[in-house]
């Protein structure tokens, strides 16, 4: 009897593995002007839009039926009156098509709609592909949600960030994939070998896999220390999370080390096998809320791990409510043991702030 989510598991981690390999050989020989500039001014690469093709090819290929909430949507590209977008179309469709039409893996299957079998997409395909990640979300029914590269910035500094999918199911999160190429295979060993993939799937654990081996599995657990050694994670952008409001938490904790930033979900799969401790992401302001293609994946990860994700109230992160997580209360992940002692350390930091308004 197979387990569940095994189709779902396995194309998943093909597609992922397949934009991973474009968004790399992006960054290894990016062309000048490939950026543009959303509205709320966080970059976006060509390798985003590829990205997003690929995956939502196979996926619409693998199942038809489900849709889809992703980060990207063509309309920027479809604007004849900027004379860079048919240059970027060009190059989507090129770097897209190439991602396609790698040779199978053993495991991998052409009706998923890849190999080197499959004729080329047009640049209309692929921007309808690109459009199938418009879905609004829901309470119920099943959908995937998708960033296909989280941590644009990291991205472009060649640090760290991932290429998120998850699957969910009336809500809740049912599988979650994240390729990090650029994370080393153990943490801190700069100088070895980086790309990981990690793989979530509700009640079947947490796992990591080197890119370049994939059948070397490990199951990945968050590690039990004592408060003062503790470590916490935190975005490296200013304007993502409040880092003067995790200062005070880590203080209220104890926790004299200094804190590990970096982008993207990896700092889930970081917190989930034991890299840090405690992942924080507080409210910076008024106006902005959490997107579920960024908490998704890595929510069930830790979970899965061992861990606990909640808003800074002790709440479950909620995925039927639309494209976003609804009213930002934050987000804070950590081992279950620690959990309520980082709650009760965020309500004395919020009330230590107030105090000084």
């Amino acid at each position: 009897m197979s387990l569940a989510f095994a189709l779902e598991k396995q194309v998943a981690i093909s597609a992922v593995l397949r934009a991973c390999s474009l968004t790399s050989a992006v960054f290894n020989k990016l062309v000048k002007n490939e950026t543009l500039v959303k509205g709320d001014k966080s970059p976006v690469t060509v390798a985003d839009y590829s990205a997003q093709a690929v995956i939502n090819v196979i996926l619409a290929q693998a199942f038809p039926s489900d849709p889809i909430v992703g980060e990207e949507d063509s309309a920027d590209l479809r604007n004849d009156s900027d004379p860079t977008s048919a240059t970027l179309r060009s190059r989507i469709t090129e770097l897209a098509n190439e991602a396609l039409a790698l040779p199978l893996r053993d495991w991998e299957k052409a009706e998923w709609g890849i190999g080197p079998t499959h004729g080329q997409r047009t640049t209309s395909q692929l921007l309808d592909a690109i459009d199938r990640g418009n879905f609004s979300g829901a309470r119920k029914g099943r959908m995937w949600t998708l960033d296909p590269i989280d941590g644009t910035k990291g991205f472009l500094r060649g640090e760290q960030y991932a290429v998120c999918l998850a699957l969910i199911e009336d809500s809740e999160v049912k599988l979650g994939v994240m390729g990090c190429p650029n994370l080393p295979l153990k943490a801190g060993d700069e100088a070895g070998e980086k790309g990981c993939i990690f793989v979530a799937v509700e009640g079947q654990g947490s796992e990591q896999r080197p890119i370049s081996s994939l059948q070397d599995a490990t199951p990945i657990h968050i590690p039990t220390r004592p408060l003062s050694e503790l470590r916490t994670l935190e975005s490296v952008e200013a304007a993502h999370s409040s880092q003067s409001t995790t200062g005070r938490i880590a203080q209220a904790l104890g926790i004299t080390a200094a804190p590990v930033r970096m982008d993207s979900q990896a700092k889930y799969c970081s917190l989930a096998r034991g890299d840090g401790d405690i992942y924080l992401r507080m409210p910076t302001g008024v106006g902005y809320v959490e997107k579920i293609w960024d908490h998704a994946g890595g929510s069930l990860l830790v979970t899965e791990a061992g861990g606990v994700v909640s808003d800074s109230r002790g709440q479950p992160l909620d995925f039927g409510l639309g494209r976003t997580l609804g009213e930002n209360f934050g987000v804070i992940a950590s081992g279950k043991d620690v959990h309520p002692s980082v709650l009760e350390a965020v309500r004395k930091a919020r009330a230590e702030e107030s105090q000084k308004l």
